[in-house]
This record gives structure tokens, sequence and C-alpha cells, in this order.
């Protein structure tokens, strides 16, 4: 750390602050993002780790490193807001419905999607021994599911200890409770995060190769001309479909074909598809037209995961004002 830049930041030089600060503010949201699961939110909380931080400098006694100190107030500022806002998933749509029944009810999430360009320049920084995720595998929508699944605190344990390597020690520091509480913490949020099944990343194509925008491009053909067989002769055998915050799942072949058979049979007007990537996973903005103008209006997003030549997951968020962190506007010409 520049001493002489953090001396330069306490006797008030802001200036000198950005110089210490700058390099944690993306990994610092990302990590913000793991933990409350929306983005807006983890810029909120990012912005306030850092107001507070500029405001408690002089009691950063350097018996930790800057990076440290940042993460526990951010953690601490992530827990305290998922706290007081004792914030709910909003409800099923009453106007929608789900001829077939879905294959089950999960439980609704609050979770959007994170935008892969807030992503670049993040690099997984000096983890410890006992780190299990990189940053790629540890941002996929499969990871966060799971881990919005735990209760706040054992999440928060989870991601500083295996995601970003934090010691017991310093994850209690961090917490104010005592190493043993955190390694009880962290055993059962691994059993919880276990039962998720197989990390199916690692037979994902590699992002933006040949084999994935093959596999993307014809699933965009498919879904824009509204044909249900060509999209389901691209989904692995157990394919998912899911729809946060709403709590209908859909597995398999037959139960996804009807749906899609549905919705694509009640289309009064064209849809587009727009790319990019979020969670570390291809993506699209999707838009339908305007029956009275020529623009396109925002519907949602759709999130691809893939296994192998396959799609293994289909995730549809709506349209929320994270499109905006995907540089998506809410209308496009048509």
């Amino acid at each position: 750390m520049n001493d002489s830049a953090l001396n330069r930041a306490r006797a008030g030089d802001q200036q000198a602050f950005a110089e210490l600060t700058d390099p944690y503010r993306r990994e610092l949201q990302l990590h913000c993002y793991r933990i409350l699961g929306q983005v807006q939110d983890a810029e909120d909380a990012m912005q306030e780790t850092l107001l507070s931080a500029w405001n408690a400098l002089e009691s950063f006694e350097e018996r930790s490193t800057l990076r440290s100190w940042l993460y526990r107030i951010a953690t601490n500022r992530c827990l305290n807001m998922l706290r007081d806002s004792d914030r709910r998933p909003t409800k099923a749509n009453p106007r929608a419905t789900y001829p077939p029944e879905p294959t089950r009810y999960g439980e609704a999430l609050w979770l959007e999607p994170y935008p892969d360009a807030l992503l670049e320049g993040i690099a997984d920084a000096a983890p410890g021994p006992e780190t299990r995720y990189e940053t790629r595998e540890a941002v996929t929508l499969a990871f966060l599911t799971a881990l919005h699944r735990l209760p706040p605190r054992q999440r928060a344990v989870l991601v500083l200890r295996d995601v970003l390597g934090f010691s017991a020690g310093d994850v209690a520091a961090m917490l104010e409770t005592s190493a043993t509480s955190v390694n009880s913490a962290l055993v059962r949020a691994r059993a919880t995060i276990d039962e998720r099944g197989p990390r199916a990343h690692d037979r994902a194509p590699l992002p933006r190769s040949a084999q994935e925008r093959a596999l993307v491009a014809q699933f965009a053909d498919a879904f824009e001309r509204g044909d249900v067989e060509p999209i389901v002769a691209l989904l692995a055998e157990d394919a998912w479909l899911t729809m946060p915050p709403e709590p209908h799942e859909y597995q398999g072949h037959e139960a996804i074909r009807q749906l899609y058979a549905q919705t694509f049979a009640r289309r009064d007007d064209p849809h587009r598809l727009i790319s990019t990537r979020a969670n570390s996973q291809p993506a699209f903005g999707q838009y339908v037209k305007d029956p009275h103008a020529e623009v396109g209006r925002a519907l949602g997003l759709l999130v691809l995961t893939l296994d192998g030549d396959r799609i293994s997951h289909i995730t549809r968020f709506p349209a929320t004002n994270a499109l905006a962190y995907f540089g998506l506007p809410r209308t496009i010409q048509w």
C-alpha cells in the first residue's frame, strides 16, 4: 500500500483516496452483487462502502490490508441492507397462465443477471489455499442460485472463504465472530451448495468460441421465428427453463416444448433478440415490436447455460433497470 497516498488521504485528499481504492471498486461491486443478487443494490453498497471508508479512514490501523478492510465494510453493509430491507421476491403475475403445469414450483428468488462488461479486469486476487471457485465460475447463474438459497451470513462466509480466499481468522474479524463459528457456517454452506449437483461449466464451450457462437445463433434464429422444434433440438434431455422471480420451473423436452408452443402461439407481434453476455454466459435482450409504432419494447433478458453442444438451462429475467448495465435500451428502432 502507498503510505504517502494513505497519509494524503487522511489529510483530506480525495484524489489520494481514489488512488488507494479505485483498484478495488469493480471487485467490491461484484462481491456485493454476489451477496445481494441485484446490480443496482450492489452499486449502491459499493458506493456506501467507499463513503464509509473515507469517513473512517483515521480508524484504519493497518493491522490488515486495505483490501481486507474494504471487504469488511462492504460485507457488513450488504448484510445490513438484507436485514433492514426485509426484501421478498416479487409475486407471480396474477394475469399469467402457465399451461402446462410446471415440472415443479421452486423457491422464488430475487436475483438479477450481472453483465460481463463489469467483469472485465477482475482477476482472482491472491486466492488462498482453500479457494474452491474461480471468478468465472463464481458468477454463473447456477452458483448464484445455489448461493441465494443460503441464509445471508452463510452466504457471506462462503463467498469470503471459498471464492475470495480469505482465512477463517480474517473472516471472523470481518464478521466480529470466532473462527470456529466461521468454520461451522462454512460447513453448512458448502453442504447446501454441493447439493446443487455437478459443475456444468466444466463442459461448456469456451466463451465466444465458434462452437458457442453457432449454438447461440441457432437458438436466436429459431426464437425470433417462433419455431419450437429447432429450440427443443438444441436442449439437453434434462434441460431446465426458469423465470425468476416466478417459482414455475420446467424440465425436459416435452415440458419446454409445450410451454414455448403456447408462448409462441400467443404472439401477435414480431420479437427480436439482441446479443449480450451475463454471468459469464451468452445472453439476449428480448424485444417485441410495438403494434402502433416502428419500435421494439424490452420484455426481458434471456441467459443460456451451455453444456457441451446443448443448452442445459434457459433463464428468463423480466425487464428491469438492470438492462441499462448491459447497454440495452428500453426501446429499439424496428
